[in-house]
């Protein structure tokens, strides 16, 4: 695994990660987010799940974390009681479907948003968000943190 230094096109990239090292992965990313909403993006089986649950436990989550696939949302309590979400928006249709549920105000509400799928929501987060893209490849994954960007969806 190899680090880059963060001011270095603005990300970090963390190269032939393993399963053994997402955890490590996770630290890191926990030890610089600056915005609360974070989106993660990989294909169908890349990690997304894994390394949320590597994040949470990081952000000392004390609840059991598991996708939200057919709940969409799951609220997590950390060790100093602040409040986690997961959103797995994989089966959404719309954005109005997310809207609907009001998805906006758990995104206003300053706590760590963790957000798997969310091209579904092109236009409806905040200004300024976290961004992971994972993808795999032959020799592991490739994991890209950007701490604050503009989202591009």
């Amino acid at each position: 695994m190899y680090f880059w230094p963060v001011d270095t096109d603005h990300h970090i990239e963390f190269r032939d990660v393993t399963l053994d090292q997402v955890a490590r992965v996770a630290q890191e990313i926990v030890g610089i987010i600056s915005r609360p909403v974070l989106l993660i993006e990989g294909e169908m089986g890349a990690g997304k799940t894994t390394l949320i649950k590597a994040l949470c436990n990081e952000l000392e989550v004390e609840d059991p974390v598991s996708s939200p696939t057919f709940s969409l949302v799951n609220e997590y309590r950390t060790h100093s009681n602040s409040t986690v979400y997961h959103f797995d928006l994989y089966r959404l249709n719309s954005p109005e479907e997310a809207l609907d549920f009001g998805v906006e105000e758990y995104f206003e509400s300053g706590d760590i948003c963790l957000v798997e799928w969310p091209g579904v929501l092109e236009g409806h987060f905040p200004d300024r968000v976290g961004y992971i893209k994972i993808d795999v490849e032959p020799s592991g994954r490739k994991i890209l943190f950007y701490p604050d960007t503009v989202p591009y969806l």
